[in-house]
C-alpha cells in the first residue's frame, strides 16, 4: 500500500514518532541548554505541557545540589566533547517530588556546526529502589550470617567459662569455711568472689547474645511494663539528661521475660547517655507495626511491638554500626563498657522471636528498635 503523503514526509513522520512515545522525555536543547522541543512523554514524566517548558533552561530538572555542583553544564560539556553523555541521578517533576532518571545527551551537528543537542529521559525509579532493596537485603543477610558465627563462638565460649567459675566459686567457699577467722584471708576470698561474680555477669551477657540464657517469658502490657521500671532509666541518665516515655494506646500485648527486657532497655538507655555528653533527651517510644526481618526484606510482613530508643547525641558511622552488635566491640574508653550491651540486646531479640535494628547518623544521633512479635505472630512457621 503506498504511502500517504503527509507519512513519506520524513520530518512528519520523525514528528509522529516522538509524539508517540509516552514511556521517555525525548526533546531537543540549544546550544546553551533552552529546551527547543517537547513530547508527550516529557509531560508524563516531569509534569509540564510543552507551553509551560519550551524556552526554559533544562537544569530546572537537576536538584539544587545538582545544579550547585554544575551538573547541568558538565552533562552538556561532556556530550560536545565526546560525542555522548549518559547518567543516572535524582531529578525534579514540576510538583517537587524526585525521580530517578537515565538520562542521554547527544550533540547535533549541521555543517561542522553545535546546533543544539538531542536529549532523552527515562523514569527509572522502580528498578533503582529495587536495586537499593537488594542491596539492603544482601548487606543484612551478609551481617546475619557473620553474627550467627559468632554467636556459636560465643556461646561455646560462654558455657565452658561458666564451667569454669563454677568450680571457682564453690573452692572458694570450701576455703572460707576452712580459713575460719582469719580477716585477711577473708578478704582475699571476699575479693576473689567478687571477681567470680563480675565473671558469671559477663557469662550471662554473652549467654544473651549466643541466643543460649534461659528465658521465662510471660504475657505482659509493654507500655505498663516500661513505666514500672521508669524510675531505674530516669536514674540511670544522670542529672544532664533528661527522659521521656512516647507510648501508643492499646497496644496487644506480648510474650516477654520482663526481667530480661529491663535490662536490654537499661542498657540502650545506658548507651544513649553516654553518647551524649552535653546532655540531651533520651525517648522510649513504643508502637505497633508491620515489619520483616532485615535480613529478609521480601517475607511477609508481621505484626510487631517495636519499642524505639531513640537519642540526639553524637552518633555512629555506618562502618561502626555494622560492628556494634559484635560482642566486645566498643568505641568507648577503656574501663568504660564491655562492648557487650548492644550484643545482648540483640540477642535477646532474637531469641524472644523478633528482630533488632541499629540506625544511626554521626552528628544526627542513634536509634535502636526491638521488634517484639505479637503471640499469635510467634507461633507462626
Amino acid at each position: 500500500m503506498a504511502l500517504s503523503r503527509g507519512l513519506a514526509d520524513e520530518t512528519r513522520q520523525l514528528a509522529l514518532l516522538i509524539r508517540s512515545v509516552t514511556d521517555y522525555a525525548i526533546y531537543m536543547l540549544d546550544p546553551d541548554g533552552y529546551i527547543r522541543s517537547w513530547n508527550p512523554g516529557g509531560e508524563r514524566i516531569k509534569g509540564y505541557s510543552d507551553r509551560e517548558i519550551v524556552g526554559q533552561h533544562f537544569s530546572r530538572f537537576y536538584t539544587p545540589e545538582d545544579v550547585a555542583r554544575g551538573e547541568p553544564a558538565r552533562g552538556l560539556q561532556c556530550a560536545r566533547t565526546q560525542g555522548k553523555f549518559e547518567a543516572e541521578g535524582w531529578r525534579l517533576r514540576k510538583d517537587g517530588t524526585r525521580f530517578w532518571a537515565s538520562v542521554v545527551i547527544d550533540p547535533i551537528w549541521q555543517d561542522g556546526t553545535l546546533i543544539g543537542f538531542a536529549k532523552v529521559t527515562r523514569d527509572v525509579t522502580e528498578r533503582h529502589v529495587a536495586q537499593l532493596r537488594l542491596q539492603e537485603a544482601q548487606q543484612a543477610l551478609a551481617q546475619s550470617q557473620k553474627i550467627e558465627a559468632i554467636g556459636k563462638l560465643t556461646l561455646g565460649l560462654a558455657h565452658d567459662f561458666n564451667n569454669l567459675l563454677t568450680v571457682i566459686v564453690n573452692s572458694l567457699d570450701l576455703i572460707e569455711q576452712s580459713v575460719g577467722t582469719d580477716a585477711r584471708m577473708q578478704g582475699w576470698i571476699e575479693a576473689a568472689l567478687r571477681a567470680a561474680d563480675r565473671g558469671t555477669l559477663l557469662t550471662r551477657q554473652l549467654l544473651a547474645f549466643g541466643r543460649g540464657q534461659r528465658l521465662a517469658p510471660e504475657e505482659h502490657d509493654i507500655n505498663a511494663l516500661l513505666q514500672h521500671s521508669g524510675e531505674l532509666y530516669r536514674r540511670a541518665c544522670g542529672a544532664a539528661v533528661e527522659f521521656h516515655f512516647d507510648f501508643a494506646d492499646a497496644l496487644p500485648r506480648v510474650w516477654v521475660d520482663a526481667a530480661q527486657f529491663e535490662a536490654a532497655i537499661l542498657n540502650l538507655v545506658v548507651n544513649s547517655r553516654d553518647a551524649m555528653p552535653s546532655g540531651g533527651t533520651i525517648v522510649v517510644r513504643t508502637q505497633e507495626l508491620l515489619a520483616s526481618p532485615p535480613e529478609s526484606p521480601d517475607t511477609p510482613a508481621r505484626r510487631y511491638v517495636a519499642v524505639d530508643v531513640i537519642d540526639p547525641g553524637t552518633g555512629m558511622s555506618q562502618a561502626i554500626v555494622e560492628r556494634a552488635i559484635e560482642p566486645f566491640f566498643t568505641t568507648k574508653e577503656v574501663g568504660r563498657g564491655s562492648g557487650l550491651g548492644l550484643s545482648q540486646v540483640f540477642g535477646f531479640a532474637l531469641q524472644t522471636g523478633g528482630f533488632a535494628t541499629l540506625h544511626s547518623d554521626p552528628g544526627h544521633g542513634t536509634t535502636v528498635r526491638i521488634c517484639l512479635p505479637l503471640p499469635e505472630e510467634a507461633g507462626d512457621g
